[in-house]
């Protein structure tokens, strides 16, 4: 089993990379594989709603990451989105990836666990797992929990370190992530698949 934990902060080792390491030390603890994938600090283009993407399983834009990040993604069993917390809100990078990773390629993400993580000076952050979190809901995910939210304090990793239950909460997730791939694994094992969801209906409020 894989876990990809994708850090939308554009410093590679700030406080988002402390809190998704604490995540993957756990993980190894509990005989999973993990990879950081590095998505802030690189050029990343906004979804532009063509739908060209629609039934290729990849963004029509390849002059950025994202389509590798989609490739990745359907090789892997669980994810974490980590951001740092900017404006009360979530990376614009981390956010215009997601979009598109979703929106092109959500066969790669469907019924497999997920949790988000952020890092803040202050506020901010329940607002912004609310936002990352809306990907799994429409993408049939199940949402992982911890302890406490999702999220460490700090405006520096030095700082960060100090929020002892912040990453005590890291370590809980990590857990309940695995834990998690584990029943998933045993349920496929006898036969228990994901159900197929209705798609139907379609309504319009404007009419």
């Amino acid at each position: 089993m894989k876990v990809l934990l994708y850090n939308g902060s554009p410093r590679k080792n700030g406080c988002t990379y402390l809190a998704l390491s604490e995540i993957a030390k756990v993980l190894a603890q509990e005989g999973i594989d993990s990879e950081i994938l590095q998505l802030g600090g690189t050029p990343v283009r906004d979804c532009t709603g063509c739908g060209g993407c629609m039934g290729k399983g990849e963004c029509v834009f390849s002059d950025d990451a994202v389509n590798g990040w989609i490739a990745k993604a359907g090789e892997a069993d669980g994810f974490v989105f980590g951001s740092p917390v900017y404006f009360a809100h979530p990376a614009g990078q981390l956010l215009s990836a997601m979009d598109r990773m979703f929106y092109a390629g959500g066969d790669a993400f469907r019924h497999k666990p997920a949790a988000a993580v952020v890092t803040a000076r202050r506020a901010g952050t329940t607002a912004s797992l609310d936002a990352i979190q809306k990907h799994f809901t429409d993408a049939q995910m199940p949402v992982v929990s911890s302890t406490y939210w999702n999220m460490v304090f700090g405006p520096s990793p030095e700082l960060a370190e100090q929020d002892k239950e912040g990453l005590q909460t890291m370590r809980n997730l990590a857990r309940n992530l695995a834990w998690l791939l584990r029943c998933i694994a045993a349920g496929r094992e006898r036969g228990i698949m994901p159900p197929a969801a209705e798609a139907q209906a379609w309504t319009s409020f404007n009419r």
